[in-house]
């Protein structure tokens, strides 16, 4: 019973937006709405390449923000590619409150905005999901096209943590199902997993990839890998989404 009545403080622990970096002057800030308040993200132009552009659409970890992430995505920046930094529900200064819905309704918000923007080439929407921005990406590609996904540390559902506790699954409430979303997603999938995760153990990729795809192990844990942006971008171009 503590369990299910405590479990989102334990998925959502948000951290407070207060002594987080400024957001980048050419980034522009986004309020979408939501079940319960607007929900922020702010869009990255690209810095080189034609238009309309291809964009990655990026859903950070569980004790993170949207503040933390614009200069890892400098280099996609440079091949050509807009960011949308999406924040969960209830996070930074995000109204609402988090859970499997809320985020579900925040990345959705957030594709129908991008897509219908000038400079984007619809076609060539790109999920990428860490930890549980994973599980967010996941549920995007049950109701919108995304030509491609890439997973980076993530889980093949948040049951399993329960049964970590001694509980059933059953009793999750958000359980962000990304082994269906990797069963039903019909385009290019990248799964990228360090070797010493203690959090998420690597076990979830391999899993993942399992379904169709082949796992990419680097060798970090959890929270200090480097985005693996040469591997990234030649998956892209293989499959012709960066052209």
């Amino acid at each position: 019973m503590l369990l299910f009545l405590m479990q989102r403080r334990m998925m959502f622990p948000a951290p407070m937006a207060a002594g987080a970096a400024p957001r980048p002057a050419d980034a522009q800030q986004v309020w979408l709405p939501g079940l319960a308040g607007e929900t922020e993200s702010w869009f990255l132009p690209p810095l080189a390449g034609a238009r309309p552009a291809p964009l990655m659409i990026f859903g950070h970890g569980n004790g993170e923000l949207i503040d933390y992430w614009p200069d890892d995505f400098v280099e996609p920046r440079r091949w050509g590619v807009a960011v949308l930094l999406v924040e969960f529900p209830g996070y930074g200064r995000s109204g609402g409150t988090p859970s499997q819905r809320s985020v579900e309704q925040a990345f959705l918000a957030a594709y129908d905005w991008a897509a219908g923007q000038d400079g984007i080439d619809a076609d060539r929407i790109i999920g990428y999901g860490r930890s549980l921005g994973g599980g967010a990406v996941g549920l995007l590609s049950r109701k919108r096209r995304l030509a491609a996904i890439v997973f980076e540390s993530t889980f093949t559902s948040t049951r399993p943590f329960a049964r970590g506790f001694g509980a059933p699954g059953f009793l999750v409430r958000d359980p962000f199902d990304n082994l269906a979303a990797v069963r039903a997603f019909q385009g290019a999938l990248l799964i990228i997993h360090g070797e010493d995760d203690r959090i998420i153990p690597t076990d979830h990729g391999r899993t993942l990839a399992a379904a169709g795809v082949d796992l990419h192990t680097l060798p970090c844990g959890h929270n200090d890998c480097p985005r693996a942006w040469p591997l990234v971008r030649d998956f892209l171009t293989d499959h012709g989404v960066l052209r």
